[in-house]
């Protein structure tokens, strides 16, 4: 019951905050206009972020105070402070961009100042969990700088991971929600109640806010949404699910985000081979393929979904120690990506053909 409340919670608050934040950006200028790489065909306000900020922590800690069936240990309660504080400098740097812009190497230093907030209360990947290999210990080992290393990698990968999967209406927050619908069933099953009740806030709040940026969106969640986005999931990942040996560690939040990883992958390759700056925007995502290969933004939206949704089928089977058919499942999906990703198209613009009979 004290789960649906929390979900239920952070969904009404969105409702509520995301009209907020669209007359907040026309009255700051945080404004998406059409043109270039955009797909939209009219002045969009991008400061939904705002609104996913505020229903995520007015409900994850009103039902922490709130609810006495579980306690949190002083290390829990200061890692919660953490993620506070840094999601809130990430938040602030995203509505810079949102609203003035900012260079990207700029942002990156903002990004990873943020990330090393969480250092200073408690966050670390000391320990890392892998399938079929003994869990790896850096602190015994006496290489604990290696785990706050990839501590901020993490992070700072994820904020990057969410930012590049935000390019349709409701993309980033549907691949976002079905993270978080998954992250909350890992952290239920080995007994991560805050972490739980925190993924479920997160999923209340983007469930919310898809009301509004479903397509055709009416506000964008823009830097400011992606950022936290990937801010939170990464910091809970490691908050409820890196810090227990007991489940697949790294590879469980990596294949539910096998997609936009998949995406954000092969997008600096492609610019690298080309001679260009990682921060080089293009038309090359996964995104940019199936709008090019016919398929109108709802269906492309959907079908990103549908490969979300099975990276995540392909993680639970994971943890459950089906390996076999997480693999075989993994190998189709990554099959048909490279395939989108290729340019091969030919077989999607026969699909969309049809569906538009």
């Amino acid at each position: 019951m004290t789960y649906l409340l929390t979900f239920l919670m952070a969904l009404l608050i969105a409702v509520i905050a995301t009209p907020v934040s669209m007359k907040l950006a026309d009255r700051w200028g945080a404004i998406a206009y059409p043109g270039g790489r955009h797909v939209h065909k009219k002045p969009i306000p991008r400061l939904g972020g705002l609104a996913l900020y505020a229903a995520f922590w007015s409900a994850a800690l009103i039902i922490q105070w709130w609810d006495k069936s579980f306690t949190m240990d002083a290390s829990t309660i200061m890692q919660i402070w953490g993620l506070f504080i840094g999601s809130t400098i990430i938040v602030m740097v995203g509505i810079w961009d949102d609203t003035r812009g900012m260079r990207p190497l700029v942002k990156l230093i903002w990004q990873i100042a943020a990330a090393s907030v969480l250092l200073a209360f408690g966050f670390s990947m000391n320990i890392i969990s892998l399938p079929f290999i003994s869990p790896v210990d850096f602190q015994q080992l006496g290489l604990g700088a290696i785990g706050l290393i990839l501590m901020l990698f993490w992070v700072v990968g994820l904020v990057n991971t969410v930012n590049v999967s935000d390019g349709l209406d409701g993309l980033a927050a549907g691949i976002c929600f079905i993270v978080a619908i998954l992250l909350f069933w890992s952290a239920n099953r080995i007994g991560q109640l805050p972490a739980a009740h925190l993924t479920l806030a997160l999923a209340g709040a983007l469930l919310g806010f898809l009301f509004f940026n479903f397509p055709p969106a009416r506000v964008f969640m823009g830097d400011s949404g992606s950022m936290f986005l990937g801010y939170i999931i990464g910091g809970i990942s490691i908050m409820g699910l890196l810090k227990t040996a007991t489940i697949l560690g790294l590879v469980f939040p990596l294949l539910v985000l096998g997609m936009p990883v998949t995406d954000l992958t092969f997008a600096i390759i492609r610019r690298k081979l080309r001679g260009q700056s990682m921060a080089t925007a293009d038309r090359g995502h996964l995104h940019h393929r199936l709008l090019d290969a016919g398929l109108s933004q709802r269906t492309a939206v959907l079908s990103m979904y549908g490969i979300s949704a099975c990276f995540g089928v392909a993680a639970v089977l994971g943890a459950k120690g089906q390996w076999i058919w997480a693999l075989a499942m993994l190998i189709v999906v990554f099959a048909l990506l490279i395939i989108i990703l290729m340019r091969r198209t030919a077989i999607l613009a026969v699909f969309s053909r049809r569906n538009s009979k």
